[in-house]
């Protein structure tokens, strides 16, 4: 039998996330990974490509909240040649006679989802995060976790020390073993914390290792811990910080690309437009490390006449606007005639309507915005028609709200799915 190259070894395990209350109104009706990105694609993408960009191509995603969405896409999305041994497989949440119990953290979820591939031989288990903006080599991640001899490695960033109260911190030595945790340390803790880093990181000040949420296991370490310790439900809080006290050989991969935790709303917001600017930190033009998405077979974009500046405009799109600048235009999108988008993220339409509806350009019963609007600093979710004539401007100045078709939220303005804004509406700070 030929021997087995390391990404055979492994399998990926993606976590779907909670209710996502941070992401809040996108999560209303959809999980935290399938929430959309760079205009045509959904969190979960970039996970399951940088795995697939690695190599390891046995992926688990493990969906329990609003999962619906993400279960079709991931099924629309991921399919392999049949004599492949590669798979995407969505592991949903179950109750069984041993467990009624759904999914009460990150450990909880891969405890109970063991069963389901005790029938695979991997030595060991990747576990990712499904909401997270970064690009990395997964398979160099598996060699320095095999080359250590290491029951767990963690991916770590190196941070500030503004930013390292809300992260879990980690000292590491030199050798890259990892001494001690503590999750969110108060800032006068934080000299104690420090880790052995090189002179750049140390010109920087970014003295800080702190988690990223994704571990390799050896995967008898990881059935050993989550039986041992049956009570625990998080990785983070309680299964790393054992791990430590059992003595474990624990290391850290030392990781120092871009990484961005995209929960929080506005940091969703702010990380998606960057990707619009002139040297993004994530970018989408990447031969090496390409984002896989559902092939929708789109027409082209058609744009009359528009000024853009700084933008994104995804397929499918009939754009009359006067301006679109730093922003992006989602897949099936149509903007009326005079209308100018400023900093904001249309994430477009799931269908075309009808061809007549299209060239009549009736706002009524066209999925879109209308003519002669202005738009800023606001997110539109899908399927939204906004009349002729509407002021929608979030700014930081605002208080937060709710509304049935709207909220704002650290000053951005989300326009709901689904919703109606009807002509001449002014929301936010508007004249």
């Amino acid at each position: 039998m030929a021997k087995k190259d390391i990404n055979e070894k492994c399998i990926s395990l993606i976590l779907g996330g909670g209710v996502g209350s941070r992401l809040y109104p996108l999560t209303k009706e959809r999980s935290k990974p399938a929430v959309p990105i760079g205009g045509k694609y959904r969190l979960i993408d970039v996970p399951i490509s940088n795995c697939l960009n690695s190599g390891l191509r046995r992926i688990f995603v493990l969906t329990q909240y609003n999962s619906a969405s993400l279960n079709k896409h991931v099924k629309n999305t991921f399919n392999f040649d049949r004599f492949s041994s590669a798979y995407v497989d969505i592991m949903a949440a179950e109750q069984t006679k041993e467990n009624s119990n759904w999914f009460q953290g990150t450990a909880d979820a891969v405890r109970q989802s063991l069963r389901n591939i005790r029938h695979d031989d991997a030595e060991y288990i990747l576990i990712l995060s499904g909401d997270q903006l970064y690009h990395m080599d997964f398979k160099d991640f598996l060699g320095k976790h095999i080359k250590s001899k290491a029951d767990v490695s963690i991916a770590t960033i190196p941070c500030h020390a503004r930013q390292a109260s809300a992260f879990g911190i980690m000292k590491v030595a030199a050798s890259g073993k990892i001494d001690d945790f503590i999750e969110k340390p108060k800032p006068e803790l934080l000299d104690n914390w420090k880790s052995e880093v090189n002179e750049e990181l140390q010109s920087q000040g970014r003295h800080y290792l702190a988690s990223m949420g994704i571990y390799i296991f050896t995967r008898k370490v990881l059935e050993h811990m989550l039986e041992k310790y049956e009570h625990t439900i998080d990785f983070g809080k309680e299964i790393i910080p054992q791990s430590l006290k059992d003595n474990l050989n624990v290391h850290a991969y030392k990781y120092d690309g871009y990484w961005e935790d995209v929960g929080d709303i506005k940091d969703y917001f702010e990380a998606n437009l960057e990707m619009a600017g002139d040297a993004p930190r994530f970018t989408l033009f990447d031969a090496d490390n390409v984002v896989f998405t559902r092939g929708r077979m789109l027409p082209p974009s058609k744009l009359f006449g528009v000024k853009v500046i700084k933008s994104l405009i995804a397929e499918g799109s009939l754009i009359y606007a006067d301006e679109i600048s730093n922003s992006i235009i989602g897949i099936r999108s149509w903007i009326g005639k005079g209308t100018i988008i400023d900093h904001c993220y249309v994430i477009g339409n799931d269908v075309f309507p009808p061809l007549k509806v299209i060239m009549e350009q009736k706002v009524k019963n066209l999925n879109g915005i209308g003519e002669n609007c202005y738009i800023k600093n606001a997110i539109i979710d899908k399927h939204v028609r906004i009349g002729n004539n509407c002021q929608i401007v979030g700014d930081e100045s605002l208080e937060d709200m709710e509304s049935d078709d709207y909220c704002i939220k650290k000053g951005l303005i989300v326009i709901n799915k689904n919703a109606i804004i009807p002509p001449g509406t002014k929301i936010g700070l508007t004249s």
